[in-house]
């Protein structure tokens, strides 16, 4: 049913209307889907612009290469192509319909049934179409649904989870950037009631949500009601007995501070961070190398005490990992919360850390080897010597005054 019109500066380029004319000619049909609608209705700012076809997988395929457009195989089977035009990706799905599913992945069936194709989606915001021109095509009701800043499953929420379990994540992600007030009481339940389905996700699918989740605007309220339904400590075992409270003290600090959507630092307020902790969750969820060197250089990092020096705070960003120590400081300004005099000297150390850069030590073993020294561990040694003289200086000794207290080699 027509739900309006959509009035959006993306609508109009040329490659997407392009490919839209292409794949919509000769008796087939094309519309632009999801994502980018739901954002632009929204507010939300639009990175990905995909279309729904009639066109068969073998068929957007030989329109895509006959016209001269790049077409990347991205899952065929499922009926996905992706065309790169003007710089620009766009994923490309046949109208389709899950004909058997495993909690985990489908077998679809390709037709030409609007309806069909839109009662096979997760949630009724991520459902609309429009055409060219931009008129609304709304066959769930996803239109009232964003306006309400409601995430809804599209018809029953259990049969809906039962296709994929990482369903009952995506609610909760997809709560935490759209959703306003309570969650649906009917999915909630769902939710709460197929929890255990996903033990049987594949880490990347958890930890690829998990992070998506992590990463919006204020995520408290949608880690409250995961661990309402059960699902969070199922996921993240590690937060049951530490508890989700100190999400809230990092949220009013970069609400307060302007520090910007942070989701490792997000996760480390959830869990104790502690090495072996973070070893467990990192394998576990197989984050990825930056994010487990991340987690345990911030794991195996004092905090900064608040009447520390200028000086003394210098060396400490000099000697050891500076983003581990804004991690930590990050996370004691969060606990202490901003009305304390600490948590404002930490802030005031943190500022001064932005600002911070790096000193290069001025000697290096060419410099000693013309004192005389050769290759070897005392020239190590020796450099080392003078690199904790000249940190232990305020980084203030230069070069010649460093070298001509150096002793001559025997």
């Amino acid at each position: 049913m027509s739900a309006g019109r959509l009035e959006a500066p993306w609508l109009t380029d040329p490659g997407l209307q392009r490919l839209l004319a292409l794949l919509g000619a000769d008796g087939e049909e094309a519309r632009i889907v999801g994502g980018a609608i739901r954002n632009s209705l929204m507010g939300q700012p639009v990175t990905d612009i995909d279309i729904a076809t009639t066109c068969e997988p073998a068929e957007t395929m030989r329109r895509l290469q006959m016209a001269g457009i790049k077409a990347v195989d991205t899952g065929m089977e499922h009926g996905t192509v992706t065309a790169v035009i003007d710089g620009h990706g766009h994923e490309i799905t046949t109208l389709r319909e899950d004909i058997e599913t495993d909690g985990r992945r489908a077998v679809v069936r390709f037709g030409r049934d609007w309806q069909r194709d839109a009662e096979r989606r997760d949630f009724t915001i991520n459902a609309l179409y429009a055409e060219a021109d931009g008129a609304l095509v709304d066959l769930v009701g996803g239109r009232a649904d964003i306006e309400a800043r409601l995430v809804r499953f599209i018809g029953d929420p259990e049969q809906r989870i039962a296709e994929d379990y990482l369903r009952i994540l995506r609610f909760f992600r997809f709560f935490a950037w759209y959703g306003h007030g309570r969650p649906d009481a009917e999915g909630l339940k769902a939710c709460a009631r197929l929890k255990d389905g996903v033990t049987g996700l594949s880490a990347e699918r958890i930890w690829a949500e998990m992070r998506k989740l992590l990463a919006a605007p204020d995520p408290s309220r949608a880690l409250l009601w995961m661990r309402q339904a059960g699902v969070l400590s199922l996921v993240l075992p590690e937060s049951e007995k530490w508890g989700i409270d100190g999400i809230h003290g990092l949220m009013a600090a970069e609400q307060a501070l302007g520090w910007p959507p942070d989701a490792v630092l997000r996760l480390m307020v959830l869990i104790p961070l502690r090495e072996a902790v973070v070893r467990g969750l990192s394998e576990r969820w197989k984050v990825g190398n930056r994010v487990r060197e991340r987690l345990l250089a911030a794991s195996q990092t004092d905090g900064v005490a608040p009447d520390m020096s200028t000086g003394d705070f210098e060396r400490i960003l000099y000697e050891g990992d500076p983003q581990a120590i804004s991690d930590r400081m990050r996370l004691d300004i969060a606990g202490l919360g901003l009305e304390d005099a600490g948590a404002q000297s930490l802030v005031g150390l943190l500022d001064h850390a932005r600002s911070w850069a790096r000193p290069v030590f001025p000697v290096t073993g060419r410099d000693l080897m013309a004192q005389g020294f050769g290759s070897g561990p005392a020239l190590g040694d020796a450099l080392r010597a003078l690199e904790r003289r000249w940190v232990e200086s305020g980084f203030s000794l230069d070069r010649d005054a460093l070298l001509a207290d150096v002793p001559v080699p025997e």
